[in-house]
């Protein structure tokens, strides 16, 4: 993985661009951790050898995991960074695109970056608290 930070505080900018067998979630949620961010914003682009989407299921309270065992385009990728019970946490939302055109999304759960995932940050001078909302079964942000 590397880094530049293209604007300066307050409402720092980083191009981030993850390496091939790279796991994007365990990248990005370092680098969050390591840079403090905790009102962020996050778009990318990219491939991934292969993945996992979740759907949440409500009555469950827990992803339902959706395997993309195939190299796949990042067609989109959204989502934020907001401080949970362990820090920083990504939370962030894919579109994948297979080889025959069709798609899978979902919550990101796990990437195999293949080639390369550029990603940008865009983070807040605030931050944003995540909250475990036990009826919902999903820590959530809480705004004041």
């Amino acid at each position: 993985m590397k880094w530049r930070q293209m604007q300066a505080a307050p409402g720092e900018t980083w191009a981030v661009v993850l390496d091939s067998h790279d796991e994007a979630m365990t990248a990005l949620t370092g680098f969050a951790r390591e840079h403090g961010l905790g009102a962020s914003q996050v778009t990318a682009v990219g491939a991934f050898e292969r993945a996992v989407v979740g759907w949440f299921d409500r009555e469950a309270r827990d992803y339902r995991r959706i395997p993309v065992e195939e190299q796949c385009e990042v067609l989109s990728l959204v989502g934020d960074i907001a401080v949970g019970d362990q820090g920083p946490v990504p939370h962030l939302h894919a579109v994948l695109g297979l080889s025959d055109g069709s798609t899978r999304g979902g919550h990101l759960l796990e990437g195999r970056v293949w080639p390369t995932l550029e990603v940008v940050i865009r983070d807040s001078p605030l931050e944003l608290a995540k909250t475990y909302r036990p009826e919902v079964g999903l820590a959530l942000i809480d705004l004041p």
